[in-house]
């Protein structure tokens, strides 16, 4: 299985560890692993996939470079540190992936990125913009900004975030285990190894334990929270030994490890969370031709768009009418009430010099649209 799942994934996010990434005594980064993971990145390139790292480690090298004691950091030391680590690491991933002429462009989220639905639709469009030009985004928690109250507290639910926004098929956590047992192996000498997951029920929480590395600050109970988040949004997910050289290649071949498997694609759990879980905030009129088009699965765009009602943000779901009022489908607008007001009727070469800005094409993206 996953060798078949990873191989046909269009898009993959791997999550990094700072246990596998750096190396705690001197804060270093463990560059002949990075060049070897470069290598496995490569290769999925040339077979057409979307690549997206998700690292942490920023600040267990900055703490090094700013000579700060081993033992728990204050929140202002550890966002110095991520600060001073983070140009590091990006010029280092930059580095190795450069070898293969592949681009790093370096992206930092907090979790008020993935929960703002303005600030997580521009999130989304940047990494799709930078995935369709051929990049490899490198994305971690913005430590030098984040507050505790607003952190996602560890990089394996940053993943799962991530893999939601970027519509990815499969979320790969490199970490120092290789899956999911029934108990802790270290001191369970009848703990199984479970290979597939369909579903995180009470039984497979309770095989959860804590967290097993010094350096880095999740366990097997985050990697179970980051495997809900990935199923709820058709992800699936694989837990994997990531030590060895080339980790993402043995896992092609068939390493051991746990899968997480949805029970749908990513385009329609995206679909099913607009059609049920948003509550609209405006209308929006078509005109015969944005209803043909719309029916043949296109996007809408605003020429097609007789009228506006409501107030709403950008990033906020509509509901999209007929003349006749009746619902056609729901979707995230691309646009916000004021500005959708001036453009509907128009061609897209006329947004800029109406709004003062160029936006998107369209109103609202068929990826962002759920049919009634």
């Amino acid at each position: 299985m996953s060798a078949d799942r990873l191989q046909s994934a269009k898009r993959v996010v791997i999550k990094i560890g700072s246990a596998l990434l750096v190396d705690e005594a001197h804060g270093t980064v463990h560059r002949k692993w990075l060049e070897a993971l470069a290598e496995d990145v490569a290769e999925m390139k040339a077979r057409g996939q979307d690549v997206i790292l998700v690292s942490s480690g920023a600040i267990a090298v900055g703490r090094r470079y700013l000579g700060l004691a081993d033992g728990p950091l204050k929140l202002d030391e550890k966002q110095a540190a991520a600060a001073t680590g983070q140009i590091r690491l990006a010029h280092a991933y930059q580095e190795v992936l450069g070898h293969h002429d592949i681009t790093v462009a370096q992206v930092l989220l907090t979790l008020d990125d993935t929960e703002s639905r303005r600030r997580y639709l521009n999130a989304r469009n940047t990494l799709g913009a930078i995935l369709r030009l051929g990049a490899v985004p490198l994305i971690n928690e913005n430590d030098t900004v984040a507050t505790d109250e607003i952190r996602f507290g560890d990089n394996d639910r940053l993943g799962a975030r991530v893999a939601a926004m970027a519509s990815a098929d499969v979320l790969v956590l490199l970490s120092d285990v290789d899956g999911l047992y029934t108990a802790n192996p270290n001191v369970d000498d009848t703990a199984r190894h479970i290979a597939e997951v369909d579903a995180i029920t009470p039984e497979i929480e309770a095989m959860a334990g804590g967290v097993a590395s010094s350096v880095g600050s999740g366990g097997m109970v985050t990697k179970l929270a980051a495997a809900k988040i990935c199923l709820q949004n058709g992800c699936a997910m694989a837990i994997t030994l990531g030590a060895d050289e080339r980790p993402l290649k043995r896992l092609s071949d068939g390493a051991q490890a746990t899968w997480f498997r949805p029970s749908m694609t990513p385009a329609s759990a995206r679909k099913r969370w607009i059609a049920g879980s948003l509550q609209p905030s405006g209308r929006v009129i078509l005109d015969d031709g944005a209803l043909s088009a719309l029916k043949a699965g296109k996007s809408l765009l605003p020429i097609g768009v007789t009228a506006v009602h409501g107030t709403f943000d950008k990033g906020d779901a509509v509901v999209i009418e007929d003349k006749n009022g009746v619902e056609l489908a729901r979707g995230l607008s691309a646009y916000s009430s004021d500005d959708a007001q001036k453009i509907i009727g128009r061609k897209s070469s006329e947004f800029e010099q109406v709004l003062g800005y160029r936006g998107r094409d369209e109103l609202v993206h068929r990826d962002d649209m759920a049919l009634s």
